[in-house]
């Protein structure tokens, strides 16, 4: 393996930290923006070392800790000792480089716990076939320990599950690189670096094979055609030494990946595609030039070059397709920098709720831990392995399941935070703006008003009124009192807050929408696990075949043994057949992300193929989710009598300017309807702004004090109701603004604002299509208003119903299963994680709930539901194009063994057959991109 680029110091920079420079006269350094341990490409931020007086950039966590270890092991001559800086070089004889991975701190970030295994994310490097994959899976299930290993070609990434007491992750590591390949940590940004490096060195093995290709095939016809014009001995010769001359790059460096993969193979006694290609490769170059040495036999040069250079363009077109699909998911997570207001710390009442929390008896055994990213992480992988009951239980346990003694030692300890603060204890003055991503357990932090929670924890102020949208799929405010616990992804929606972190962040939320998109890049289509299974049974039928026609043709003519021999390899290598299945999923996925369609579980595009019933959930499904403002009724005149003159539509101007005045600063979505219908309208000044959790605002505004909020609240009774006609307006909600003339009198209503989710305007052309394929369409909602019912009938779906419960989505689900059906659900919303889990194939929306999403077997982007319809066609050209993949593959690889076998077909010709045997199937795969 070549040294990456380097300069000395002694030429291009000194170093300060170290008075006489001379100690490091000499030190070999990387590139700018290179790591300084192994000389890979850093990412941004790199990581940092301090190595002989100044801090050097390194590339992983793997890097720095090694390099860590060896400044402290006193062992910094290292670097002045080195000559190069190359991966592969030898670290001190003290130290062995992977164990580094088994420190604690570092396994935090990449290793985390899942139904008591540990699972880790990794980049898998020189990846190459399907054959590859299953080298690392079947050594990797070899060793005791391992529960499941799932590698992605498409990716490039694995995904590991395993007993960490019983094999470290430093064995994994090292049985990886025992076998040719490399594996580190998954991060992002060193992930694309890895690819594009990966993309760089093909291209240019391909560009070399390419000119190697044109020469030799021009010198092989020049001698081709010398056979039937008497072309002289030594003009012959010199054709083939020229010949050998300008093949020896094409093989002994662009054809280097298939032997080294055959190499690796080989040693760790498997077998894959690369061995019989290789294998004829080696046979025919070497035969080749034993034959231009001797001056006896034929050369086949261009065949060899021919063979390389095809197979590298197929793996080429391949590999770029992967690595725009990579990309293109992964730039769906961005994960942004989020800044909370730090005001203290108290670990020890964090650590005694923890700790009652887990010795609760009322807490079922799946959630004894009150982080809701654990809980919700672990239903979550509970769910999608068909646990339907896991995902409304999580909820449950963090909302609902604390006993009275843990509520006790809670709101003791808001009292006391309360308590301590009216004594000055702390200083909250001081506040101290930090990243989310460095909260710990036990500390305080102010939540602003319309601020996202970014972590579970305990109220310590008096009230608070959240929204858990994501939460229950419904846009309703949950009340919370001093020691309630707060679920992290919840918003804020009234008055700024303290509270008691109780779980790290990134175990409440990010932390699982990354793990949701690094199982969907881990995980291998079952067609795919198919066409790898024929591939390695057909590869090993090879060799044996081979062997069989070399010994047949040297009893009956040994000199068309070798040549008989190499054309079976070559024209029978299951190139196409592998190439059947990853490809077409490939395009397919490039194509439906492009549709703003991301699949994330492998077996998605198989299911869209054969459903025959849609489910939705209407809140945020089919509808926006989002209430906008339907009518206004009023009920009496202003109270000004200055208004008595006005038209009635200034009237309801004028109420609606008062509604919207009051509902300035509110997070609530029927605040946002208001303010939006109101943008053009002069908002009066208020006076007296009150939040009542639960009901409603209340503020005084020219002297007169209005309410608006839900009819109790506003008119100070219960014997309202007769006011509100949801259905008479079609509407899904409405607020009452009252008013009342002076203290004591009683509240008058003014005006009544009702309001309606809309639909989506892609809904009734989307279930349409959907009608027009024969595919049924069903609501499942939870919503128990009769404009639901209304709403669906309008849209022309086959069957509704609302006022649902988790549990009832779940029945209606198995029921139509239970009778044939194949059913995809669309939903959003915690309480449609088990549904999600329950459907054959499901979709969520993006921005759901992170539990919905990990429950799903797909996001659908920025709302687009007519996007479902574009997955099923493009999942049925998908099928189609993946089965003619494979009768192209095997009719071929049938119909060519026995003219091989026979002495029919020349080595060149069975390249050549081969070649384009395989790019047939990327060419006919890449017809999906028209889908």
């Amino acid at each position: 393996m070549s040294s990456v680029p380097s300069q000395t110091a002694s030429t291009s920079q000194r170093y300060e930290g170290y008075e006489d420079s001379s100690i490091t006269e000499g030190l070999v350094l990387p590139l700018a923006g290179h790591c300084f341990h192994c000389g890979d490409p850093v990412p941004e931020p790199p990581f940092y070392t301090e190595i002989l007086g100044q801090s050097r950039e390194m590339c992983c966590m793997g890097c720095q800790l090694a390099s860590e270890s060896i400044v402290e092991a006193g062992l910094e001559q290292y670097y002045l000792d080195r000559s190069e800086i190359n991966r592969t070089a030898s670290l001190p004889t003290q130290l062995t480089r992977l164990e580094a991975y088994d420190h604690e701190e570092i396994k935090s970030q990449f290793v985390y716990a899942q139904d008591g295994m540990s699972v880790a994310e990794l980049s898998v490097n020189n990846l190459r076939c399907a054959a590859c994959t299953w080298l690392i899976e079947s050594r990797l299930d070899e060793l005791e320990g391992i529960s499941k290993c799932q590698v992605n070609l498409t990716n490039q990434r694995m995904r590991v599950i395993w007993n960490e007491s019983r094999l470290p992750i430093s064995r994994i590591l090292a049985v990886i690189n025992e076998i040719g390949y490399e594996a580190k940590p998954y991060r992002r940004d060193t992930h694309e670096a890895m690819l594009a490096r990966h993309n760089n060195q093909m291209l240019l093995r391909l560009g070399i094979a390419a000119l190697g290709s044109m020469q030799a095939m021009m010198y092989a016809v020049a001698i081709y055609f010398g056979e039937y014009s008497d072309m002289l001995i030594f003009q012959r010769d010199f054709l083939r030494w020229v010949s050998l001359f300008v093949s020896t790059p094409v093989f002994f460096y662009a054809g280097i990946p298939f032997f080294t993969s055959a190499w690796s193979a080989i040693r760790a006694r498997q077998v894959n595609m690369d061995v019989p290609v290789s294998i004829a490769l080696v046979v025919t170059f070497f035969a080749s030039l034993y034959a231009t040495i001797t001056g006896q036999g034929e050369t086949y040069y261009d065949s060899v070059s021919m063979f390389i250079f095809f197979l590298l363009a197929g793996r080429y077109i391949e590999h770029n397709a992967r690595l725009k699909a990579a990309t293109m998911a992964n730039d769906l997570v961005v994960v942004e920098p989020v800044l909370v207001q730090k005001i203290a710390e108290n670990k020890d009442a964090a650590a005694q709720i923890l700790q009652h929390f887990e010795q609760s008896p009322s807490i079922q055994d799946g959630a004894k831990n009150p982080s809701s990213a654990a809980k919700l992480g672990d239903a979550s992988i509970a769910a999608t392995q068909k646990d339907t009951g896991g995902a409304s239980d999580a909820i449950a346990d963090f909302t609902q399941s604390m006993d009275s003694s843990l509520q006790q030692l809670t709101v003791r300890i808001a009292q006391a935070w309360q308590a301590q603060r009216a004594n000055a204890a702390y200083d909250t003055e001081d506040k101290q703006m930090v990243t989310a991503h460095s909260l710990q357990v036990g500390d305080i932090i102010l939540v602003e008003a319309g601020s996202e929670i970014i972590s579970d924890g305990i109220l310590l102020s008096q009230t608070a009124t959240v929204s858990q949208s994501l939460l229950t799929g419904e846009g309703d405010l949950i009340l919370k009192t001093q020691g309630d616990y707060i679920v992290g992804g919840a918003q804020n929606d009234s008055q700024p807050f303290e509270m008691l972190i109780t779980a790290l962040p990134k175990d409440s939320q990010i932390g699982l929408i990354d793990r949701l998109m690094n199982r969907a890049m881990s995980e291998k289509p079952k067609l795919a696990q198919q066409a790898d299974k024929l591939a390695r049974w057909f590869v090993a039928r090879i060799l044996v075949l081979s062997v069989l026609v070399f010994v047949g043709w040297y009893i009956v003519d040994p000199s068309q043994a070798i040549w008989a021999t190499v054309a079976v390899l070559v024209a029978t290598c299951p190139c196409a057949l592998s190439l059947a299945t990853p490809i077409a999923l490939t395009v397919s996925t490039n194509r439906l992300a492009s549709y703003g369609f991301l699949t994330t579980r492998g077996h998605t595009l198989q299911t869209l193929a054969e459903i025959t019933h849609v489910a939705f959930d209407k809140t945020g499904t089919l509808t926006y989710g989002k209430p906008n403002l339907l009518n206004i009724e009023l009920m009496t005149l202003l109270p000004d009598s200055e208004q008595a003159g006005q038209t009635r539509a200034e009237q309801k101007d004028k109420v609606l300017a008062i509604a919207a005045a009051l509902e300035v600063g509110s997070r609530h979505p029927i605040a946002h309807a208001l303010l939006t219908a109101a943008y053009q309208l002069h908002l009066p000044t208020t006076q007296l702004l009150q939040y009542y959790p639960a009901g409603g605002v209340e503020a005084v505004i020219d002297d007169v004090r209005y309410r608006i909020g839900h009819v109790d609240f506003a008119l100070d009774s219960t014997d309202h109701g007769r006011h509100i006609d949801l259905v008479a307006e079609r509407a899904s909600s409405a607020v009452v603004l009252s008013y009342q003339q002076s203290a004591g009198a009683s509240w008058q209503a003014l005006a009544c604002f009702y309001f309606n989710d809309k639909v989506r305007d892609s809904a009734k052309p989307m279930l349409d299509a959907l009608k027009d394929l024969g595919i049924e369409s069903v609501m499942l909602t939870g919503d128990p208003s009769p404009q639901a019912l209304r709403m669906a009938e309008s849209l022309g779906m086959q069957a509704a119903y609302n006022g649902l419960s988790p549990t009832d989505k779940v029945d209606h689900i198995q029921s139509l299963q239970a009778q044939g059906a194949v059913v995809l659900m669309v939903g959003d919303g915690i309480n449609d994680a088990p549904v999600l889990a329950a459907a054959d194939v499901s979709t969520s929306i993006a921005g759901a709930a992170d539990l919905a999403q990990v429950s799903s077997d797909s996001i659908i982007l920025d709302g687009q539901i007519e996007a479902i319809t574009a997955a099923k066609r493009i999942a049925d050209k998908t099928e189609r194009i993946i089965k003619q993949n494979f009768r192209w593959a095997i009719i071929y690889n049938g119909s060519v063994l026995i003219p091989a076998a026979l002495g029919y077909v020349p080595p060149w010709l069975a390249a050549i057959g081969m070649s384009l045997s395989s790019l047939f199937v990327v060419l006919n795969a890449l017809r999906l991109k028209r889908a």
